[in-house]
């Protein structure tokens, strides 16, 4: 196919269809697989028992299989101990690995609400808090400056004074 070209529903619905059915014959075929080679274990590792003979014969082989099924219950129990053992470490580094990358917090999201309002969502509805924070702050009253005008003195004096100075100059 060409990359122009798309697939239709029904040509992909029918090759998804195909995979379904492959995939599910190989299922079968490895659960037939799984019971051939548990059957040929078996026969292998675990021969008929020979029952012909008297009972002190059975009695023996009896106490034989009760003592392997012993032996293979403490090894069963010793596997569970180490694989738990496993999943706990593996467990606790997860939690290391997180504590390493961080918590990423989420951006905070713009809310307007009154002080009165965010109080009664944090203390409850019972909570009647009333925060009008502008009466608790204090009254300062604005001072003024004076400037002294003393100080500073008359502009228009100071003028006089420099076109007097100007005359001095040009007279000599």
């Amino acid at each position: 196919m060409s990359e122009g070209k798309k697939m239709t529903s029904s040509r992909r619905h029918h090759l998804k269809s195909l995979m379904l059915q492959i995939a599910a014959g190989w299922l079968e075929q490895e659960k037939k697989d799984a019971i051939v080679a548990k059957e040929a274990y078996i026969a292998e590792n675990c021969p008929a028992p020979d029952l012909s003979g008297d009972t002190a014969a059975l009695m023996e082989i009896c106490k034989k299989l009760h003592h392997a099924i012993d032996k293979i219950d403490e090894e069963r129990y010793d596997t569970a101990a180490k694989v738990e053992k496993v999943d706990k470490e593996i467990q606790d580094l997860k939690l290391k690995v997180i504590e390493l990358a961080g918590v990423k917090k989420p951006a905070l999201k713009k809310v307007r609400m009154s002080a009165d309002a965010m109080l009664k969502a944090l203390l409850g509805s019972k909570h009647t808090v009333n925060m009008d924070l502008r009466a608790n702050l204090k009254q300062v009253k604005k001072e003024t400056k004076e400037e002294s005008t003393e100080a500073v003195g008359d502009w228009r004096k100071n003028i006089e004074d420099k076109a007097d100075r100007k005359k001095m100059f040009e007279s000599s």
